[in-house]
């Protein structure tokens, strides 16, 4: 085992002094050592019932036969962030997570890892981590939190308190109504409701084979995660004794499987970026190239918030992820049959899963043939940018508007709440990339404030940013290159007209490219101000077309 080197023979006798002062008795030092990374915070709704699921997986574990260790991770919630500079620190956050389970995994040398996660950059993290330390790894996703309710309506994060702001803000409900769906839209601990990045993550987390059936839907609150947590305690010591690593389960194949279920799902956005800094962390090829291949192949069979009124609750009760991969291994030829931490086979693991087709169509039956998401390219984005096709209305897949230019979420905000924004408008929002950000914030607040005030078919909003996985309308994300790498959306000015075409994956300027050489050359040189964590992360990260690792 890998913790001999702090426990076997005369020379570690100071070792095994300091780890039986933490509790470890001398039956077992000779233990698989199993650390559990856990991002407990009561700051974050999704993280706050971790304790809890700590001490099931500490429980599965010693019933295993392995000595468990837990230590923390930080963690960042994107709702409470979103909107100010918090939200500079979300991205960042992923790289640090990673880099603190590395660091103290491969300090204390530790046989195995049970990474307890849930929100939107700690599950990617723990991926990484995973993926870079490359022992036996289990990762729990600590699941969704339950629907909200006000006066028999169904209420989400996104739906029940951001696009309410715009709902209020146009008239449409009283101050009172507004304050009631605050209290009741996110009534439990967990991931908020709907495929955002969190729930997204958890789900393609299960997809390739890094946590155990049924983990990343069952809910937060529920005896069944406490179980899952369990099981997955003492399935991390058959991991170690058998030598089953990150890197036999994360490959091309169960990368590629990853993508096309987030295609036939729908997911985040943020997942391209997330998916490409596994792929980079594992030294696996796979890029911009497989999400566009793909893309036009997957048909879209399931449809959830935020695209869909049917949350994560109703999707774990209809079948889930197992029903998903029992739909891909039967219509799908690219969707591979693999073995992950369970041990089995995804065939024999689904043989018997049940499927709601009022929830999860037949894929042969899809909502739509077109993907949830997909890759969009032009003069404004050579090297790629994304849309959430799925949350796009059909009427708007081609579509033609005015640029109005911004510089900063807070810019475009303004003339948002302003009403400076109309109809037939394309909002430009720069220098919010991974190095101009710096960190790339999400900007759920803008996109649900055009969704609120009725716009959310009728406006576009393009930007080098990104945006939540609650974000629906004509919302095109991580154009590359970003406006502080010379991107040609630093050149756009207001009045410009801006094409978005999804059907033929095309965003485009419709300005004269002489006209363009001659702004270029005035275009000033973009200067990083931040210093600390920030500064370093403007000097270091890639841009978004490759995961926005540093």
């Amino acid at each position: 085992m890998r913790s001999d080197n702090i426990k076997k023979g005369i020379a570690k006798t100071p070792h095994r002094s300091l780890l039986m002062a933490t509790g470890v008795s001398k039956k077992n030092m000779n233990s698989p050592f199993i650390g559990i990374a856990s991002s407990f915070s009561d700051l974050v709704p999704g993280h706050i019932g971790l304790r809890d699921l700590e001490r099931q997986i500490e429980k599965g574990i010693h019933t295993g036969g392995g000595q468990a260790f837990i230590f923390g991770v930080p963690a960042v919630c994107d709702g409470i962030a979103m909107g100010h500079d918090g939200m500079r620190y979300s991205l960042p956050s992923r790289d640090l997570i990673a880099d603190c389970v590395e660091t103290v995994a491969n300090a204390h040398q530790l046989d195995g890892l049970v990474l307890l996660s849930n929100c939107d950059k700690i599950t990617p993290a723990m991926l990484i981590a995973a993926a870079r330390i490359n022992v036996p790894t289990i990762i729990v996703t600590a699941g969704p939190m339950l629907d909200g309710e006000s006066r028999c309506e169904k209420l989400t994060m996104i739906k029940g308190a951001f696009e309410a702001i715009g709902k209020y803000r146009n008239g449409e409900i009283t101050e009172e109504r507004l304050l009631e769906l605050e209290e009741a839209s996110c009534p439990s601990a967990g991931a908020c409701q709907g495929l955002y990045t969190a729930n997204t993550m958890a789900c393609l987390t299960e997809v390739m084979g890094m946590s155990l059936p049924h983990c990343a839907t069952a809910a937060a609150v529920s005896s069944e995660k406490r179980r899952i947590a369990f099981e997955s305690g003492v399935q991390i010591v058959e991991l170690v004794k058998q030598d089953k690593k990150p890197l036999d389960i994360i490959t091309r194949d169960s990368l590629r499987n990853a993508i096309i279920a987030d295609l036939a799902m729908g997911g985040s956005t943020n997942s391209f970026l997330h998916i490409l800094a596994i792929a980079n962390a594992a030294g696996i090829n796979v890029d911009l190239k497989d999400f566009e291949e793909l893309s036009y192949k997957i048909h879209q069979f399931v449809k959830l918030e935020p695209s869909n009124n049917i949350t994560m609750t109703q999707f774990h009760q209809a079948g889930g992820i197992n029903a998903v991969l029992k739909e891909l291994l039967k219509s799908v030829s690219e969707f591979k049959d693999l073995e992950g931490v369970a041990l089995a086979n995804t065939s024999e693991i689904v043989k018997n899963a049940y499927l709601d087709k009022n929830v999860i169509h037949e894929y042969e039956e899809p909502f739509t043939t077109k993907p949830g998401l997909g890759i969009l390219y032009g003069n404004i984005a050579p090297e790629g940018s994304v849309i959430k096709i799925s949350a796009v209305d059909e009427s708007c897949y081609e579509f033609e508007g005015t640029a109005k230019t911004f510089d900063s979420e807070e810019e475009a905000m303004q003339a948002l709440e302003g009403d400076k924004i109309k109809e037939g408008d394309v909002i430009v929002i720069r220098y919010e990339g991974p190095k101009g950000g710096p960190g790339m914030r999400e900007m759920l607040a803008p996109t649900s404030l055009l969704v609120g005030k009725g716009l959310g078919t009728k406006a576009a909003l393009i930007t080098d940013g990104r945006f939540s996985g609650g974000t629906r309308g004509i919302c095109v994300g991580h154009i590359c290159p970003e406006a502080a790498n010379g991107g040609v959306i630093a050149l756009i000015e207001d009045g410009d007209k801006i094409r978005i075409d999804i059907n033929k994956r095309t965003l485009d300027l419709m300005v004269d490219e002489k006209i363009l050489d001659e702004r270029r050359k005035n275009l000033k040189p973009y200067t990083i101000k931040q210093r600390g964590f920030l500064g370093k992360y403007a000097r270091t990260v890639s841009d978004a077309s490759h995961g926005a690792i540093v």
